[in-house]
């Protein structure tokens, strides 16, 4: 009890502080809303984001930098309202059982199937049990992320139904070379490196990056380890066309140690995950447009473990998972009259694989168990319109239907308007419908699979108003949802005989306000905050109540410092038995230039050494520090 009234002190201090320094909560100086500030998200086309119905937070290079980490969720935890992500050590996520890397938002999960990754507008997620494998998203990959708040099925259909994190990857737009190594090492003998060459040279562009981390972990038996790789090549063919080939690999060991009160034994994970593309693209003054290529694929090798103190024994098998999705994507932009944009796609995608257990000893040593091999089509087309009327108001609305080889056709509308008021104000209102096909898992795979399970759809009605003061230096902005969901897929007795049974019956009912902020104080200084608050009439795991985070940047001649308080209150991290957790983390960061071409950096997470949970059984790590060097040249 003391330690939760020190900790929602502590809460309360940070609200007192983001009020007197007028307002200091959002996405970061650095995410700041500019008025010509373009996005690619809410349209497949770039747009002035003041011009969307829909609330888009944007991550940008120099952000993901200064934090100095080689993932990027724990970035978009702090800096993004709303979004949550699931952690258990040092470093990595894991997959199967007592993984991490969860990623929520609004109370939707990814882990679910209802948030969706994009690298480029390609949907990344694993073709059989339908969820992002967060190790893959490497702060190597990112130019920007933008984080679409709300469903984004429109675009990017099944999936997309709570909202989308789409990676812009990185690109070189001066002419020359530049190549980047990032190294760094710290507490749980923590390693962690980057190295990245970019070149453009007139049509021609390349990025190459590599990366290798690893750790032993906070607990025993809970090493990880990482290696990465991405490449991009472009050329720009015409004034008006260009082309790019891009390729992602990371391959990672994790080993599952259990929760503390029954730790395991041999829970070993062996995972690879890759992604290629192909693009050509369009850019003309009334038309742009575009069409893709993309396949993704992963290899998984899991050894469940075994517990010794409840008298369990090595396995005897293996489980092997080979899943990939691959899909075409096509869409073209047109201003048919003056202040209007009409955007018309075509979307599809092919997704699945086969999963098998492999025996290695016993009885059945050698041989192989299928259980499951199954690949699902879809097939969508949408249209996304957009007009001005006069400089006061902006109408979009957009239309998608999406049809699914076995489940059948959804219909997915969304509507919404743009205020743009005197005093550089915005008021955006918007009803959208969000949906999700069914996952593999749950059709076809384990005892409560259900081959006749139809799609989950939610609709969400928002409202947020933004301004920009002082010059474009200070802005603040408000977000208020209600998100109404039916025929969530739960699993259930089984009505018609004994056993449990995947079934359409959960609701959604969350409400929930969202409050941003930033200001640049003046060139040495800037502050930031964010809060969000989620009333879900059904909680879900890892989807905290209350969130804040506040922050503040000071770069100075050769220094840049950068430090946050994070506030996490009302965490679900079982509900069956209810357990919920409380915490405050702080977090500092800085570098010193010990000359143009090298930067020494050093980052502290946890500094106030806080005991706390956010997977269930998993103990966080108290105070750790890395340390380390960026050279450039």
């Amino acid at each position: 009890m003391k330690r939760q009234l020190i900790n929602r002190g502590i809460a309360v201090w940070l609200c007192v502080l983001a009020v007197g320094v007028q307002a200091q909560d959002t996405l970061s100086v650095s995410k700041n809303y500019a008025l010509d500030e373009v996005v690619v998200t809410g349209t497949r086309n770039e747009t002035d984001v003041r011009h969307l119905s829909q609330t888009v937070s944007v991550v940008n290079r120099a952000l993901i930098e200064t934090s100095q980490q080689p993932s990027l969720l724990p970035v978009l935890t702090e800096q993004v309202p709303g979004l949550f992500t699931t952690s258990r050590g040092v470093m990595g996520f894991g997959v199967s059982n007592g993984a991490a890397g969860g990623i929520s938002l609004r109370g939707l999960s990814g882990g679910n199937a209802r948030l969706m990754v994009l690298i480029d507008g390609h949907p990344q997620y694993a073709g059989i049990f339908g969820h992002p494998i967060s190790d893959a998203y490497q702060t190597l990959l990112a130019e920007r992320v933008e984080v679409l708040r709300g469903p984004a099925s429109v675009l990017y259909g099944s999936n997309a139904m709570g909202g989308v994190i789409n990676i812009v990857t990185r690109k070189m737009r001066e002419d020359g070379v530049r190549t980047d190594l990032h190294a760094g090492y710290g507490s749980y003998n923590t390693l962690e490196t980057e190295l990245t060459n970019r070149i453009r040279k007139g049509h021609f562009s390349s990025v190459v990056s590599g990366s290798y981390n690893r750790t032993d972990g906070h607990r025993d038996n809970m090493p990880f380890e990482q290696y990465g790789g991405y490449a991009k090549l472009g050329y720009e063919l015409t004034n008006h066309w260009s082309t790019y080939a891009d390729v992602n690999v990371t391959h990672f060991n994790a080993t599952y140690p259990g929760p503390v009160s029954a730790p395991l034994l041999e829970g070993d994970q062996r995972i690879t995950r890759g992604m290629a593309s192909l693009a050509i693209e369009n850019d003309y003054e009334r038309t742009s447009g575009g069409f893709s290529f993309f396949y993704n694929w992963g290899d998984h090798w899991i050894n469940d473990g075994y517990t010794p103190s409840a008298g369990e024994s090595p396995q005897d098998g293996r489980f092997n998972s080979f899943d990939d999705m691959m899909g075409l994507s096509l869409y073209q932009s047109a201003r048919f009259f003056e202040d209007n944009r009409v955007t018309f796609g075509f979307d599809w995608f092919r997704y699945g694989g086969e999963a098998w257990t492999e025996y290695v000893k016993g009885e059945n040593a050698g041989t192989r168990q299928d259980i499951v091999d199954k690949h699902e089509d879809e097939v969508a087309g949408y249209v996304d319109f957009r007009q001005d009327i006069g400089t006061w108001l902006t109408f979009n609305a957009g239309l998608r239907v999406d049809h699914h080889s076995r489940v059948g056709t959804e219909w997915v509308p969304q509507a919404g308007l743009a205020f743009h008021l005197p005093r550089q104000a915005e008021l955006k209102l918007s009803a959208s419908k969000g949906f999700r096909y069914p996952i593999l898992r749950e059709m076809y795979m384990f005892p409560p699979q259900n081959p006749d399970l139809k799609p989950e759809s939610m609709w969400n009605y928002e409202i947020a108003f933004s301004q920009r003061l002082l010059d474009g230096r200070f802005s603040y902005g408000v977000n208020v949802f209600y998100i109404d969901g039916k025929n969530l897929i739960l699993t259930l007795p089984n009505p018609s005989g004994s056993g449990m049974l995947n079934q359409n019956s959960g609701k959604i009912d969350n409400t929930g306000v969202e409050v941003q902020a930033a200001w640049r104080v003046n060139r040495t200084w800037s502050v930031d905050a964010n809060y969000s608050y989620l009333h879900m009439k059904t909680p879900v795991v890892a989807a905290p109540e209350h969130k804040l985070y506040a922050g503040a940047n000071f770069t100075q001649g050769r220094w840049n410092v950068s430090t946050g308080l994070q506030y996490i209150a009302g965490l679900y991290t079982s509900t069956l038995p209810v357990a919920t957790e409380d915490f405050v983390l702080w977090n500092l960061r800085a570098s010193f230039r010990v000359a143009r071409w090298l930067h020494l950096w050093a980052r502290g997470e946890n500094l106030l050494a806080q005991k706390y949970e956010i997977n269930a059984g998993y103990p966080m790590p108290r105070a750790t520090v890395m340390a380390g060097v960026n050279v450039h040249f």
